[in-house]
């Protein structure tokens, strides 16, 4: 039990820690990339970008990171490993909360929008910047939370490399 223990905490590091650096590299570099580039640009780009994301890497990966920690807090909760298992418990709620809510209340719709919409070329300025910044203002949100579930893991880590 302690070596699946061992298996479900380091995927759940690696699932958190690629998930969380998606998000950054949003914030702090594609966003502001698509921005600098003319609006219709950023739209088509954004469009390729969402079709593209729905892949056999990055879907596991987003959905699986709070499952993974949920079975790491379990399994570390039966190996009476109490701090650590809650610690990771906490990770996934961090993840849900701050990071699927916002994706599937805000960003997917959002992109589902997007995608479907036909812009004429004069309002693309208007679309693409209320798009923008919404849609960023909420990938900061999923940035900062996946972050801290990031954090969570590495704390549940510590805790139970403590008591081992």
């Amino acid at each position: 039990m302690k070596i699946l223990a061992g298996v479900s905490a380091t995927t759940t590091l690696l699932l958190t820690g690629a998930v969380a650096g998606l998000f950054f590299a949003y914030s702090v570099s594609v966003m502001i990339g698509l921005d600098a580039i003319k609006p219709d640009q950023a739209i088509a780009a954004m469009r390729g970008i969402n079709e593209k994301i729905q892949n056999p890497v990055f879907l596991p990966a987003f959905l699986l990171t709070p499952v993974a920690a949920v079975i790491t807090g379990v399994l570390l909760l039966v190996l009476g490993q109490r701090a650590a298992g809650i610690v990771f418990l906490l990770a996934a709620a961090a993840y849900v909360l701050g990071a699927l809510v916002p994706s599937f209340a805000v960003n997917i719709p959002m992109n589902d929008a997007l995608d479907t919409a036909r812009v004429p070329a004069a309002e693309a300025a208007r679309v693409w910047s209320d798009y923008s910044s919404r849609w960023t203002l909420w990938n900061h949100v999923r940035t900062v939370s996946s972050a801290v579930g990031l954090l969570l893991v590495g704390l549940g880590l510590f805790l139970w490399g403590r008591q081992v």
